[in-house]
């Protein structure tokens, strides 16, 4: 069965246009670009639209469609998902929703702050408010709960921000909290559970990684993998993670932000540790994995090159932070953005790591950027932008 469900999970994925960004972090939350074409040379602003409202969730495109969550009003009671389009950012439609959960949050953050996905055929999008949506990609309402409803108990004064995969026909949400914590699947068709997990009762960030047909679900205690089906275990490493920057995975080895970086080889329900560097210590930003290095932004916005192989350290380049948002890539370069909004592109391959361009956004940016056909797109709480 797990053979079974693993090919219908390749073939799904093979049927994505590759130029799609479906989630946080792009395929498979990695962050890196798997199109052929690539942001190159002097990147410029190609177009820029308006936002009703805040927003830290990072932007998704499927096909020539961009996707972003907003919230509004004085309480952020208003729920937004637009969709524009790629070409010229003209307004293909928006829906607006009443909240129906708490909308308390934290000043720095705010109720938009979970990243949509999609599968290529709906886009999901959750708010920190535990209300999930379920579109098809002209505006069409498919399905919708409100997660507080069935949960009560399910929240966080802070505010929450994990944002959802899917994968094989199911939806991964997580909802993880000092209270009642759980993470479940959900059917894509109709948002009914299929499964549901009790998760550790601690405020957690961290989003989902998906390796191998499973789902990676990390949290202060560690990393639980569950088949996204049925949310049985595949296999469980227990000795701590992050609960804001998320892991990512390459191959056959999942780097975990666990004391610092922590290199794991699961096979066949065992873990080995590979390696680990404690010097390796993410800031807020999630980790990124380009060829044959990790790099590491670090929580005085420094970005920090070292070895896949061993986590030896290679190089440290001093970047303009502060940084909320992680780092993406495509083709040889890396880009992020800071808190200030200013754009940088790394080129990783000089000896020192060299910042080669910077585009004043002049707005506050607290998000990771999304990349899709040779364009990269970044938000903030009034804008988003395309970059080409």
């Amino acid at each position: 069965m797990k053979t079974i469900s693993m090919c219908v999970w390749m073939c799904l994925a093979a049927g994505v246009a590759k130029a799609d960004w479906l989630q946080f972090r792009g395929p498979n939350a990695t962050a890196v670009s798997t199109e052929a074409k690539v942001p190159a040379g002097e990147l410029k602003i190609a177009w820029t639209a308006d936002l009703p409202g805040r927003g830290l969730s990072a932007p998704i495109v499927v096909g020539e469609r961009v996707f972003v969550t907003c919230s509004s009003g004085p309480g952020q009671e208003t729920l937004h998902v637009f969709c524009f389009n790629a070409a010229d950012g003209s307004k293909r439609w928006e829906r607006a929703m009443r909240a129906t959960g708490r909308t308390m949050s934290h000043n720095k953050t705010c109720v938009a702050a979970n990243t949509p996905c999609s599968d290529g055929d709906r886009v999901f999008a959750l708010f920190s408010s535990n209300d999930l949506f379920a579109f098809d990609l002209e505006g069409n309402l498919l399905w919708l709960r409100g997660l507080t409803f069935d949960y009560p108990n399910a929240s966080n004064s802070l505010g929450m921000a994990q944002s959802p995969v899917v994968i094989d026909g199911t939806l991964v949400v997580q909802s993880e909290n000092d209270s009642e914590s759980f993470a479940a699947g959900l059917d894509v068709a109709t948002g009914q559970n299929k499964w549901k997990l009790e998760r550790p009762k601690a405020a957690n960030w961290s989003s989902a990684t998906l390796w191998k047909g499973a789902v990676a679900l990390q949290s202060s205690k560690g990393i639980l993998a569950v088949e996204p089906n049925t949310g049985k275990t595949v296999w469980k490493y227990s000795d701590g993670a992050s609960t804001t920057p998320s892991s990512v995975v390459t191959g056959e080895v999942l780097y975990a932000v666990s004391h610092g970086i922590t290199a794991l080889a699961p096979e066949k329900g065992a873990v080995t540790q590979l390696w680990r560097n404690e010097k390796l210590n993410p800031g807020t930003a999630s980790p990124l994995v380009l060829g044959e290095h990790i790099y590491v932004v670090n929580g005085a916005g420094v970005l920090i090159k070292a070895s896949l192989k061993n986590g030896d350290e290679l190089w440290k380049l001093r970047l303009k932070g502060p940084f909320s948002g992680s780092p993406v890539a495509a083709g040889k370069h890396i880009h992020i953005v800071n808190e200030r909004g200013i754009f940088q592109t790394i080129d990783p391959e000089a000896p020192e790591g060299k910042v080669t361009q910077e585009i004043e956004l002049k707005e506050t940016v607290l998000t990771t950027p999304a990349i899709s056909n040779g364009a990269i797109y970044v938000r903030s709480d009034s804008k988003l932008w395309k970059l080409q």
